[in-house]
């Protein structure tokens, strides 16, 4: 009795399953809906005359973002990724990314979305997945070559580097290319013995930025506007205020809704700010109205879900059963860590105002999907994990 006991202890508890991570993604979606139809209602019933336009159509992407999200963890094996999948994935990205030239549309200025039919898809966010499994995979191929320095930097201009400048080529998405470049950073940072090449490579950005600032100060101070776009972004980032009644308007306005928001906010659906005075709110500056809504105290909550989210996915990638494992997972924390920094940056204006979306809260229908399908492969991962180690 006493073997058979044994037995059936060992077997149930063979596997490792991560539930923390599946509820906090469960909780960030669901509230994710809600501030969608909060900062949505009023521009939706406005332009299409149903203010549950936004939530409705961003709930068909998250339900459609847990079938993959269970398919990638039930029916997909993460291992599948060596078996030419990562190449297959990496090759459509490319073609994707190219097919914007004939066939994307324009959007707010933007050509960066293909339609097909009523449905559309942002390339980005599939070279942004592409990165993570072929950076994995190929930093699996390289093997102890990865310790020699030229092999790290092979990885960064044939993965991130080449996926990195198409879309910023091909798209004007310096956002996406920022991102997909820092994935394949963290991913090697990672798998790199040395730290050194990295030391040198923050003390070289932080020195270049300073003469950079040191220089913009100087423009600000002309008070000249440059024919360059992304020389005014860095301008009005220094000065919006300045700048309000153009460029600096979304920027002020979100400061507007962050400093009204208090400590504990107006109330969730009260935001006047989203009553058309920040374009488009349920997008990049999402997290302005939770600000406003919610206070100083919701904000911080988000921010603590997400620490938590994060956690969880490293400690998946510490357990995981092999290198390619640790390697994927530490890529989809790198992906969810750099969005969210940037975008609450962003919003705060602790940097210059660039697309990012918030990882499931913000509208957008392909980000939800690929960060779904991301979360499932950590899973996966998970599943893998004997409770012995």
């Amino acid at each position: 009795m006493g073997r058979s006991m044994g037995r059936k202890i060992k077997k149930k508890g063979k596997r490792y399953f991560d539930y923390s991570l599946l509820f906090v993604v469960i909780f960030i979606c669901g509230f994710g809906l809600v501030m969608i139809y909060s900062t949505s209602s009023y521009t939706a019933q406005l332009t299409y005359g149903n203010s549950e336009y936004f939530f409705f159509k961003q709930l068909q992407a998250d339900l459609l973002g847990f079938l993959a999200m269970y398919f990638m963890y039930r029916v997909f094996d993460y291992h599948y990724f060596q078996r030419r999948w990562a190449v297959a994935i990496f090759i459509l990205s490319i073609i994707s990314i190219l097919a914007i030239i004939p066939f994307g549309t324009e959007v707010n200025g933007a050509k960066r979305w293909i339609y097909l039919g009523t449905v559309s898809f942002q390339p980005s966010e599939l070279a942004k997945f592409a990165t993570i499994v072929m950076t994995a995979v190929g930093i699996c191929a390289i093997g102890n070559k990865i310790n020699k320095l030229r092999y790290v930097f092979l990885v960064w201009l044939i993965i991130g580097g080449l996926l990195g400048v198409m879309v910023y080529a091909i798209t004007s998405n310096l956002s996406s290319a920022i991102i997909i470049f820092g994935i394949s950073f963290v991913m090697t940072f990672v798998a790199y013995k040395g730290y050194k090449i990295y030391m040198v490579l923050i003390a070289a950005f932080t020195a270049a930025f300073a003469a950079f600032y040191t220089w913009l100060t100087n423009m600000v101070k002309s008070g000249n506007m440059t024919d360059s776009f992304r020389l005014n972004r860095f301008l009005i980032w220094l000065n919006p205020e300045k700048y309000m009644e153009d460029k600096g308007y979304q920027t002020v306005q979100a400061l507007y809704a962050i400093g009204s928001g208090g400590l504990f906010g107006k109330g969730l659906g009260k935001s006047l700010q989203k009553l058309g005075f920040i374009p488009e709110s349920q997008n990049d500056m999402i997290f302005s109205i939770i600000c406003e809504e919610l206070g100083l105290f919701g904000a911080i909550c988000v921010i603590l879900i997400f620490v938590l989210m994060l956690w969880r996915i490293v400690h998946i990638a510490q357990n995981a059963p092999d290198l390619l494992g640790t390697l994927i997972a530490t890529g989809v924390f790198a992906q969810v860590a750099i969005q969210v920094i940037l975008n609450i940056a962003v919003v705060t204006n602790t940097i210059p105002n660039t697309g990012v979306s918030l990882p499931f809260i913000s509208y957008g229908g392909t980000s939800s999907v690929f960060l779904m399908a991301e979360i499932g492969v950590v899973l996966n991962i998970s599943s893998q994990i004997r409770l012995e180690k």
